[in-house]
């Protein structure tokens, strides 16, 4: 640590406002932190923005004290805490950290070593950026709360995937292609859109503007096996209890208020819950399962079986690069990933 800094740019936010107001995120200097006895400590070469960016910018004021957002990073470990057991300096990385520590919009940041992955040997920093936070939820989805198996042989069925062009539906799809025999229906609307999520893996796509449960019917006349929902749960939660074949199973990933559970009993229709960072914020006992996903997901990556998300890169870390990424999600428009790299 003697040869580091002792401060360090970041980008942060001091109060919640509307992303077109200049001191949504402001470019600003902050202490380098110290790594904790399970710390890696990161240089920060290129991370990815997600809804979570905007969500916690919009909804958690932080009363003037800056609060560095950022929950998708690679970069190269440049010191490690008195207990590390995975990792040494020099190692690349990626990881896409914890709610409930500082975010890694800056040069240098603090995460514990088991959420990290090894960076996929074939990607940019800015690639591999992509990849952690949707490749975690879209894994956890599906081979843990759908209980789907990663082995090909051994699953067939069909797959109903929510917003397949965004960060989380693209890998769900490749995910689902690449280690299942299910057949993918994904959802999208525009032709670019449309475009993206098939060449992410979705065989069929069905329009999120429109009716759903008529349009997957004239795909699976029989229903879907599975549903993996990334968005608008709520509003369709009917049509799901229409074209989910009993005993079938849904994971849902975005915030709403309440819904008709009921709907799902007859059918002894399963729902659960995916959230990436429940292992980090509750400190559970498997908190390292999350690293080796992402040493996983790395070597399917070097293996030419999975392909970053990465599709828009914005240049450097600043906060009005960010500001434009966070507007860019919240107009829920976004294909893919966007990253920024280096400061």
């Amino acid at each position: 640590m003697n040869q580091l800094p002792e401060t360090m740019p970041a980008v942060a936010y001091r109060k919640s406002l509307p992303v077109d107001d200049a001191e949504s995120l402001l470019d600003t200097t902050l202490p380098v932190p110290q790594p904790g006895p399970r710390d890696l400590l990161v240089r920060v070469e290129a991370v990815a923005v997600n809804p979570v960016d905007y969500k916690i910018r919009q909804s958690n004021d932080p009363g003037g004290e800056p609060k560095v957002l950022g929950w998708d990073a690679a970069g190269t470990v440049v010191a490690v805490g008195a207990e590390v057991e995975s990792f040494q300096v020099g190692d690349e990385v990626f990881y896409a950290g914890a709610l409930d520590r500082p975010g890694a919009n800056s040069l240098y940041h603090a995460v514990d070593e088991r959420i990290v992955g090894h960076k996929p040997a074939s990607l940019s920093f800015a690639e591999a950026a992509a990849l952690p936070l949707t490749s975690l939820t879209a894994w956890e989805g599906l081979f843990e709360h759908l209980g789907l198996h990663t082995d090909a042989l051994k699953q067939s069925g069909t797959l109903l995937v929510t917003a397949a062009a965004g960060g989380v539906g693209a890998m769900v799809s490749q995910l689902a292609r690449a280690l299942t025999s299910l057949t993918v229906i994904g959802t999208a609307s525009r032709p670019e859109t449309v475009e993206f999520a098939r060449r992410m893996g979705a065989a069929h796509i069905v329009d999120h503007r429109r009716p759903l449960a008529p349009q997957v019917r004239e795909v699976a006349p029989d229903g879907v096996d599975f549903v993996f929902g990334t968005t608008g749960t709520e509003q369709n939660l009917a049509a799901y209890a229409d074209i989910v074949r009993p005993f079938g199973r849904i994971v849902a990933i975005d915030d709403f208020g309440s819904v008709e559970i009921g709907l799902l009993k007859s059918k002894s229709i399963s729902f659960h819950w995916e959230f990436m960072f429940t292992r980090s914020l509750h400190r559970t006992a498997d908190q390292a399962e999350q690293g080796r996903i992402l040493d996983q997901i790395a070597r399917l990556v070097d293996a030419g079986i999975l392909t970053t998300t990465a599709t828009t890169d914005l240049g450097k870390i600043t906060a009005a690069n960010l500001r434009e990424a966070h507007r860019v999600l919240e107009s829920g428009k976004a294909i893919g990933k966007i990253t920024m790299t280096g400061f």
